[in-house]
């Protein structure tokens, strides 16, 4: 779990380009402490976990579970990415995978 978890933060503050140190200063931990949760030697207490999930928009059990492989779940991690972006760049991730999924369906 402790590594599933990790892992999981560690998708989220890379999806908003965050160092380390950018989400232990948001969350008020050390960034020694944030490594040690990424790697999956530590569990944070709930009410860091909790501080975690605020900060990086996602409920305490999208952190717990596993990577969902069901489209709505992915169209929000899509728009958590896209949250990060300016309304011109948004436009041009928009179009990249409308064509892109345009051209797979072509394919089958």
């Amino acid at each position: 779990m402790a590594a599933r978890l990790g892992a999981k933060i560690a998708t989220l503050r890379k999806a908003r380009n965050w160092t380390q140190a950018d989400l232990a200063e948001r969350v008020g931990v050390d960034t020694e402490t944030i490594s040690r949760f990424e790697r999956g030697a530590t569990l944070p207490s709930l009410v860091t976990l909790e501080k975690i999930s605020r900060i990086l928009q996602v409920g305490v059990g999208e952190l717990l579970t596993e990577t969902s492989v069901q489209p709505d779940d992915q169209a929000s991690m899509l728009s958590l990415w896209l949250a990060e972006l300016d309304e011109a760049n948004r436009a041009f991730v928009i179009d990249l995978i409308r064509l892109t999924c345009d051209h797979l369906r072509q394919d089958k």
